[in-house]
């Protein structure tokens, strides 16, 4: 997979995971014992690579109480390709792209659930807006899941029901894929409410 790839060429498993973490959903703030309990190292190991980010301006940090937040840098020159790479890693590039070619009547694409955390659980939850047709994306979905080696679950929506479900902040946090309009902001702009809460 590409993730084994991406630890051969960074030795650091955990500076690898802090990257997918803060790269996938560039809007999330996260803290040092946050991390190290979700990737179960020792805080030594997730500070030692924190500070090497910070260092090379790759995150950036912000104190809030006694807790120092962490984010990704989307200043930063390298951005757009750590951005890509950490989608490619997850499969998320590859998702976009099916969806996009194979569903035309799609209006805008939404990554919710554990992604838009930034957290690799294996299941990718999305909620596509459109006129769609559930046959085709069943079909879609399993065989691009085969090739991600990731579950994906769709909600589809018309824009209406979509709007409605916004008004209740029914997704929590949530990241714009693609927009028929505008397509995917490589700065990762098109997000919306992402890491609207730290956990």
């Amino acid at each position: 997979m590409v993730k084994n790839a991406l630890n051969s060429v960074i030795p650091s498993r955990t500076r690898v995971d802090i990257l997918v973490k803060l790269f996938l959903n560039p809007g999330l703030k996260a803290y040092l014992r946050q991390l190290a309990s979700e990737f179960h190292v020792s805080t030594n190991a997730v500070r030692t690579e924190l500070n090497h980010l910070t260092d090379h301006k790759i995150l950036v940090s912000e104190r809030s109480g006694r807790s120092v937040y962490y984010q990704a840098n989307t200043d930063h020159p390298l951005f757009p390709e750590l951005f890509s790479m950490v989608r490619k890693i997850t499969g998320i590039d590859e998702l976009v792209k099916s969806v996009v070619d194979r569903l035309g009547n799609l209006e805008t694409a939404y990554l919710v659930g554990d992604y838009a955390r930034g957290i690799d659980t294996g299941i990718i939850d999305v909620v596509l807006v459109g006129d769609i047709d559930k046959v085709q994306l069943d079909d879609f979905a399993l065989k691009t899941e085969a090739y991600i080696q990731r579950k994906i679950r769709s909600l589809v929506l018309s824009k209406e029901e979509f709007d409605r479900l916004m008004e209740k902040n029914s997704f929590d946090p949530i990241v714009r894929l693609w927009d028929q309009r505008t397509g995917m902001d490589p700065k990762g702009k098109n997000s919306l409410k992402v890491g609207a809460r730290s956990r």
